[in-house]
Formats: C-alpha cells, sequence, structure tokens
C-alpha cells in the first residue's frame, strides 16, 4: 500500500487536492487484485488512516484543503527491547492527540514482553516486572491504531516510530499505516536554530518543562509541547496542513525559491 499512498499524494498535489474517478481508479488499478476493487481500495486507504474523502465527482485530500491549525496531530513515542522490528519488539507506547494547540487525548501502555536487555532497563527504567501483566501486542496495537485514526502521525525522529509501528501493524495483520508522517527534527532544523536537536537537548534548551526522559508517554508531551514552539516559528506563507509537511522536507534552495516569489 505504501506505493499506492505516494502515487496518490503526488497525484492529489499535482491536481489542487482533488482527483478524478478516473484518475483514481488508475493509480489504484496498478495494486487491484482480484478480489479487491477500487472501492474496496478506497475503505482500506481510509482504515490505514490515509486522509482521503470521496465527494459526488471526486476524490479529496483533506490534508491539502485542512488548515494545520485546525489539523489532528497524534505524537507518538515508543520504546523497545532492540532497533530492529523484525527481532525486537514495542515494550511501551504514548502519544497524545492535538488540535488547535491543544491536547485532546491521550494513549498510554505498557507492552507485554517477556526479554529486556538490562541496557534498555538503564536507559528507560522499565523493568520485566513493568511488563509481565501488561496487554499483549495485538491488543495496545490495536487500540493505537484506533488511536491515531486519520491523524497526521508525528514523532522526534519519526523514521524510527513509523518504520517499527508499521512493520509491527504488518505482522498483526493491522495493515500499514497511511497516516502521512511529519518529523520533529526535520521541522526543528527548518524553523529554530540550535547546536543540537535532540529531544532531550530541546526539553532542557527551550525549557519545555517535562522531567522524565526515554518514556514513551514524557517523550511524546515534550514532542507535543516543542511543537507548539516550531508552529510558532512558522513561515507566514504556510497555511494548510499539506503545505506544513512539505515545508517539513524541504530543500533551503526550495524554501528560498517561495521566499523570493513571496
Amino acid at each position: 500500500m505504501q506505493k499506492v499512498y505516494e502515487e496518490l499524494t503526488t497525484a492529489f498535489r499535482r491536481n489542487s487536492g482533488k482527483l478524478s474517478p478516473k484518475s483514481y481508479n488508475r493509480i489504484v488499478s496498478k495494486h487491484t487484485t482480484l478480489f479487491e476493487d477500487s472501492d474496496t481500495i478506497f475503505l482500506l486507504l481510509q482504515a490505514s488512516g490515509y486522509p482521503i474523502e470521496k465527494s459526488k465527482d471526486s476524490y479529496i485530500l483533506e490534508t491539502y484543503q485542512t488548515p494545520y491549525k485546525e489539523q489532528k496531530f497524534c505524537i507518538i513515542d515508543i520504546e523497545t527491547n532492540g532497533s530492529k522490528p523484525d527481532s525486537a519488539q514495542v515494550i511501551e507506547v504514548g502519544a497524545v492527540m492535538v488540535q488547535n494547540g491543544k491536547i485532546i487525548d491521550r494513549f498510554e501502555s505498557f507492552v507485554l514482553c517477556t526479554f529486556i536487555p538490562e541496557y534498555i532497563t538503564k536507559i528507560t527504567g522499565i523493568e520485566p516486572k513493568d511488563l509481565i501483566n501488561a496487554p499483549s501486542r495485538i491488543e495496545v496495537l490495536t487500540k493505537l491504531r484506533v488511536f491515531m485514526d486519520n491523524a497526521i502521525f508525528v514523532a522526534h525522529n519519526a523514521n524510527f516510530d513509523y518504520g517499527f509501528l508499521n512493520y509491527s501493524f504488518n505482522h498483526f495483520g493491522l495493515g500499514t499505516i497511511g497516516n502521512p508522517k511529519l518529523c520533529s527534527i526535520d521541522l526543528a532544523k527548518r524553523t529554530i536554530e540550535s547546536e543540537k536537536y535532540g529531544l532531550a537537548y530541546l526539553n532542557e534548551s527551550l525549557e519545555l518543562g517535562v522531567q522524565t526522559h526515554h518514556r514513551a508517554y514524557s517523550d511524546a508531551l515534550t514532542t507535543a509541547k516543542l511543537l507548539d514552539i516550531l508552529f510558532s516559528n512558522l513561515p507566514n506563507y504556510i497555511k494548510t496542513t499539506d503545505e506544513l509537511l512539505q515545508f517539513s522536507i524541504s530543500s533551503k534552495k526550495e524554501r528560498t525559491k517561495i521566499n523570493n516569489k513571496k
């Protein structure tokens, strides 16, 4: 499904956030099997968190029109017992849902696990006894999938959290993650000047006020507070969620070109 997300997003951006049924069908037909027609793919896209809607005569990318200030952002952090999802697992999940600069919901859970390396315990403070009676991976991941809905997936060093969870979701039959991704490190490098961009350093230097580090919920909360500062430093021409997403991965040359047009 990843190729579907990418191709659709590119096509939506070329067509002002809307696609005709013909254009939509042309893209998804490349990935349709005997058991999946274009309508089924549409439902799978929505279930995955991809922000697509359907009107009478077109398909719409919601993030293209939605002001970023009104957008829902699901800020996530995970702790794991290793770095590779094929040989390790999530041991803790923390997430906050932010909209209009306010936290409107939260999610936090340990995950059942039978093995934690000592170095992980030293980093996180999480001990085997914390996980013995925790909910199973499938239970926690399923609840997280529902919690995320079609919000923007935000994390500090998002490629790790996104990639690890994407693998885990797939492994347990929950599909891939279709939610658009926003990395707060990428956005920070384009909106504030700092000697370092690690979360602990920014927490201290910007006086975000979160005490615990390397725990899922506290790191998600820290990222949420950081995001508020980063948003306040966005250029005035950033209005929509899609503009924000593109800005977060833009090159200096691209930003200079836009600024020169303003």
